[in-house]
């Protein structure tokens, strides 16, 4: 277990900041290289304790992967099996990714493989119902060893998986994977409806591999995912992860709140699925820019700029936002947190299901640095302190989430007290080195209680 204090910082963040490859897309790289036919090179995919775990279980299901160290930077190889996995000899530790569990039932599924996927406390107590419901109308077959938890799961993949039609009940880019992971099995059409549009990068990364995908919107609300399987994927031979835009968030926000802040993030995907907090900031008064957009491994990206300036209004920010930004709402707190008036943000269910009852976090560790924050049925309210500055000095319980060790840290940072988490280790489940990377543009973040490396302060 490691502690972090956050220390305030009179100096805006400065210089570029290099954002880690995203998760979602390194996640969904490795599992479609691994499906294909031929070998993938993947470059900039996000080492995190999450993705390792997926590659780990992807070799254990067969696949071939192995990471090259070259002059311009690592290069992971990924032998493809065609599709043809095996079953795994031992339970998949699948750590605290959530991502890893469910896309990977639907590998399961389809593949006609028999697996158990098994991971820390925090993953055991998530929701897998969610995925377990519509891969069980594919064929597939779950046993829990344990009713008050999530996993320990067995899969028994189907032997001959089923086409479906699912309404998801949640507009979840998990759920929808799953069932179309499942689907390139089966033979017939796979058809996945939601009410809102989640995440598409399956659908993205599925055409890289030569999948046709029909995107429709629904007459009356909704929009439907379809594939036609069996599908055999074909590696495009090389993969580019572009920058994390969920990861990007924390210096953005670090950025705004620190007056004299001039700091560009280069190669940030701005996916329309994924860039909601960059333009519910933008309507709270933020001056971010986008610079020399242009595509990357089927993604949209941007350079981004971030300048401080006048302050953050507070807004109403309603529930048709969750999809493009489910992440983003710790840091978004934080922001609000600083802004005049109130925000509130609504329809943030989701986020009691996370890597911990984000909502109830959110508020707990607002309260304990001075900001009044109130849960109003699924609604988070923040009354901003404006003029007047946010005291920190709190002492956070994050809960193992790495997401909200990450938002009260930039907290801090802006604060007249330094906060303190008690998770630090939690950090690199998404975003390794960040401790590093947020000292060397102005931060002062300090791991336990020594003093920063010189390198390390930037």
């Amino acid at each position: 277990m490691t502690a972090a204090v956050s220390h305030p910082v009179r100096n805006g963040l400065t210089g570029d900041f290099a954002v880690p490859g995203d998760k979602s897309v390194s996640h969904r790289a490795l599992i479609f290289a691994a499906l294909a036919e031929g070998d993938t090179e993947i470059h900039g995919l996000l080492e995190s304790e999450d993705v390792l775990c997926t590659a780990a279980a992807l070799r254990a299901m067969g696949a071939e992967i192995r990471a090259e160290d070259k002059e311009d930077g690592r290069v992971w190889h990924v032998t493809g099996t065609g599709g043809q996995l095996v079953s795994p000899e031992a339970p998949l530790d699948l750590g605290n990714s959530g991502t890893s569990a469910r896309l990977l039932a639907g590998v399961i599924a389809g593949a006609g493989i028999t697996a158990c996927l098994a991971g820390d406390a925090s993953l055991s107590k998530r929701p897998m119902d969610r995925v377990v419901q519509p891969l069980s109308k594919a064929g597939a077959k779950f046993r829990q060893e344990n009713a008050e938890s999530s996993l320990p799961l067995w899969i028994e993949g189907a032997e001959k998986p089923q086409p479906i039609i699912y309404d998801s009940p949640v507009a979840s880019a998990q759920v929808k994977s799953a069932v179309l992971l499942a689907g390139l099995f089966a033979e017939g059409q796979t058809r996945l409806r939601e009410s809102a549009t989640s995440r598409d990068h399956t659908e993205r990364m599925l055409e890289a591999f030569g999948a046709s995908v029909t995107r429709s919107i629904i007459l009356g609300g909704g929009h439907e995912v379809m594939i036609e399987g069996p599908v055999k994927l074909v590696s495009p031979g090389r993969l580019d992860v572009p920058a994390d835009p969920s990861s990007a968030a924390f210096p953005v926000v670090a950025a705004l709140l620190l007056r004299g802040s001039n700091l560009k993030l280069s190669g940030v995907m701005t996916n329309p699925t994924r860039a909601g907090l960059f333009k519910v900031l933008q309507k709270m008064g933020a001056d971010i820019s986008f610079e020399n957009e242009r595509m990357l491994g089927g993604e949209p990206v941007a350079d981004l700029r971030v300048r401080s300036g006048k302050r953050l209004k507070g807004i109403g920010v309603p529930e048709i936002t969750v999809p493009s930004m489910i992440d983003e709402y710790p840091v978004l707190a934080v922001a609000a947190a600083f802004a005049e008036g109130r925000t509130r943000m609504e329809g943030l269910a989701e986020l009691r299901v996370k890597e911990s009852n984000r909502l109830e976090k959110i508020a707990e560790g607002l309260k304990a640095c001075g900001v009044q924050a109130m849960i109003e049925e699924d609604d988070l309210v923040v009354l901003g302190r404006g003029d007047l500055s946010v005291g920190g000095g709190g002492q956070i319980e994050t809960g193992f989430d790495h997401r909200i060790a990450m938002s009260f840290l930039v907290l801090g940072a802006a604060a007249r007290a330094p906060v303190t988490i008690d998770r630090a280790d939690a950090i690199a489940t998404s975003f390794p080195g960040f401790v590093e990377k947020m000292n060397a543009c102005g931060c002062d973040l300090r791991l336990s209680d020594t003093e920063p490396r010189a390198s390390e302060a930037g």
